[in-house]
């Protein structure tokens, strides 16, 4: 099973600003939403543990315990979303009506394509653990390595909204790859 947990709430995550490549650290409510994943994970044992190398997600992995144990996943970073960085959705469609991040992609950032050929990366990392995997990462690449995981498009993470501290884990049914919890 594949454990997608995103990290606690920044001040940007709590505005609606994009935030990728800027690293910026946890709210104290994220931090205490961080440290209450640590009960939620408890009894599970994990083959491998992953965090993107920004410090939202290390925080988060930290005080949910697993912190010791974590590798760096530099596909588990956020989309970059170039120009459009540190913006909300309504700021940019002032400019840009219409905007939509899935299908428009970002000026001097990346595509969905592109996030989804790293979040193609990281499950089959995770799938070559022999295990259960616990990946600690945003909110948009968590929703396009899910995407991918079922067979779909990476546009289509549009439609799995994760929120902070959420953890969703991805499995099989049947020999079929399935979303087994969401938002949990």
């Amino acid at each position: 099973m594949l454990w997608l947990i995103r990290h606690g709430e920044t001040e940007w995550s709590l505005s609606g600003a994009h935030t990728g490549m800027t690293d910026i650290p946890l709210t104290k409510a994220g931090e205490e939403k961080a440290l209450g994943l640590r009960d939620r994970l408890a009894g599970l044992h994990f083959a491998l543990v992953l965090t993107s190398p920004l410090q939202r997600a290390r925080r988060t992995c930290e005080l949910a315990g697993l912190g010791d144990r974590a590798e760096l996943e530099p596909n588990l970073v956020e989309w970059n979303y170039g120009e459009y960085e540190g913006r909300t959705t309504l700021d940019i469609r002032k400019e840009r009506p219409g905007w939509y991040l899935f299908r428009d992609g970002v000026p001097g950032g990346e595509t969905a394509a592109q996030v989804g050929a790293r979040a193609q990366a990281v499950i089959d990392r995770a799938v070559a653990a022999n295990g259960d995997v616990a990946l600690f990462g945003h909110g948009h690449i968590l929703r396009v390595l899910a995407a991918c995981w079922l067979g779909l498009a990476p546009e289509e993470g549009k439609r799995l909204v994760l929120g902070t501290a959420g953890i969703a884990a991805l499995g099989f049914e049947h020999g079929t790859r399935v979303i087994d919890r969401w938002n949990c």
